[in-house]
């Protein structure tokens, strides 16, 4: 080891003492940023789900949508889509939840240009989350 350390010299204690500093600040941010992305996102202002839906005729399906907000006060965009057999688009509608129950279960109707055979939950948006839950 001797012979190493004459040949290349031996690393300074400083840089060590630096280097492991900057490596404990750095897991440190880190960890803050994982447990605050943990928290904001286990916790959306709105979220929903797809309690059923029934398809009525050739141009018509309709959805019960069960939205949970945050707060009263919080105003949900919700969207929902109508598919056909073969797979296509046929039908969509933004349904906006402002007054109610925190809990609340939302009738949708949705107009398709032809027989829907499925009706999927895109989700729900709100001011401050631009993602849909």
């Amino acid at each position: 080891m001797t012979d190493l350390a004459n040949r290349y010299g031996a690393p300074s204690p400083l840089r060590r003492r630096v280097t492991i500093a900057l490596v404990a600040a750095v897991a440190v941010v880190a960890l803050g940023w994982l447990a605050w992305a943990a928290i904001y996102q286990s916790t959306p202002q709105v979220r929903s789900d797809l309690a059923g839906f029934d398809v009525v005729d050739e141009h018509t399906a309709t959805a019960t949508l069960t939205v949970v907000r945050h707060d009263t006060e919080v105003v949900a965009q919700c969207y929902l889509r109508a598919v056909s057999e073969d797979h296509s688009r046929v039908g969509e509608a933004t349904v906006v939840v402002r007054d109610g129950a925190k809990q609340q279960d939302v009738e949708v109707t949705i107009r398709t240009e032809r027989r829907a055979t499925t009706v999927e939950r895109l989700g729900c948006t709100a001011e401050g989350q631009p993602q849909r839950k």
